[in-house]
């Protein structure tokens, strides 16, 4: 899937389909959804994937300075003196997301990937001739930070989101993990057809992934404040809600995750199941691990001064933004405002994996 110029047709239909949007809402209309309606796409095989409606509203985009400084310290355990933190801009900004739209409940799953994949034939960058992704490398013992720094995740040919290396069985409920960006849209591409054909989505709105306002409004559920997470600013009152690095043993081992992370057990070293923590585990708006078990692609292409309010679609050499942490992450690298860039389109990681939205068409053009 190259990434070409984006047609202005198209970016014009995206607005025309946000104007009716707007219009409707604003005429108050008695069929419009409402917060916390739900969509459920039938994938095939009893496998739904389901979405929950997020209404228009207002956030503020992006952390303080006070929450930086938190987020390198002794308890947010991320690395002090590098431009991580730059990424989410300098101060919070009021952002609008002027339409509504619906946000998967979870991650795509391995079960939902397996169903595409099933009736497509689809296959991931990852496992065409010459892929790799990034794994956990089971022979790693530690960073070595004394001597000779080494890291536990590499490149890795003949591994996919079919065999992600964990060192344990990949089960369907598990999000879906080294897929690309590129993976992640033909995913979406394949449910906007399969939904359209079944009548159950009309012509106006289309699968996709999250615009990156859009994924931060709906991982704050609700919350017009600018906080570190969606529950607040007090890492201890996440016990319970999210799968980040925590007093939990690797496989096969006697010990955890070295550096920073949460004073409990989640339960998981690597990845949860999806919506495992239940209602404790969702936000305002009842999305489950907004904040951990793997980072989320979304559809914009990164930009290290901050996120943008409007899509942010450019044409050469697109670096998607990922958002959200990860089950390896410590507690500072798995905040609401957190945001990094990836390689590339292709790029495809065994912590990395995404969400869906149902909402009006944003598409960089091929």
């Amino acid at each position: 899937m190259e990434i070409g110029r984006i047609a202005g047709r198209l970016a014009l239909a995206s607005i025309g389909a946000l104007a009716l949007m707007v219009a409707g809402v604003a005429k108050g209309r008695s069929d419009e959804p409402k917060k916390g309606d739900t969509r459920r796409a039938e994938l095939g095989g009893a496998v739904v994937l389901e979405t929950l409606y997020i209404p228009p509203g207002e956030f503020m985009m992006g952390s303080t300075p006070q929450e930086k400084l938190w987020a390198t310290g002794i308890e947010g355990g991320a690395q002090a003196g590098t431009e991580r933190e730059s990424y989410e801009g300098p101060a919070p900004r009021l952002t609008r997301v002027p339409h509504g739209f619906w946000m998967g409940r979870t991650e795509v799953t391995v079960g939902q990937f397996r169903r595409f994949t099933e009736a497509t034939g689809y296959i991931t960058d990852a496992e065409k001739p010459g892929g790799k992704t990034q794994c956990f490398n089971p022979k790693w013992t530690g960073y070595k930070l004394s001597t000779q720094v080494t890291h536990p995740w590499e490149p890795m040919p003949g591994k996919s989101w079919r065999d992600p290396n964990f060192q344990f069985p990949l089960r369907d409920e598990f999000p879906v993990v080294c897929v690309s960006w590129t993976d992640a849209r033909a995913f979406c591409e394949w449910l906007t057809k399969h939904e359209r054909e079944s009548g159950r989505l009309p012509a106006t709105l289309e699968y996709r992934l999250p615009l990156e306002a859009e994924w931060e409004y709906a991982c704050r559920g609700g919350s017009k404040e600018s906080l570190y997470y969606w529950w607040g600013n007090e890492l201890d009152e996440g016990e319970g809600r999210l799968n980040i690095s925590a007093v939990d043993f690797l496989p096969d081992r006697k010990r955890k995750w070295p550096l920073g992370s949460a004073p409990w057990s989640d339960g998981f070293s690597f990845v949860a199941p999806v919506d495992h923590f239940g209602e404790r585990g969702r936000n305002g708006f009842g999305l489950a691990d907004m904040c951990g078990n793997v980072w989320e692609v979304v559809l914009d292409h990164f930009d290290p001064k901050g996120g943008h309010e409007a899509p942010n679609l450019v044409a050469d050499n697109y670096r998607p933004v990922c958002r959200g942490g990860n089950y390896f992450d410590v507690p500072g690298n798995a905040r609401c405002a957190v945001r990094l860039g990836l390689a590339g389109p292709h790029y495809s990681d065994s912590r990395d994996g995404f969400r869906i939205c149902v909402g009006p068409p944003f598409r960089p053009s091929r």
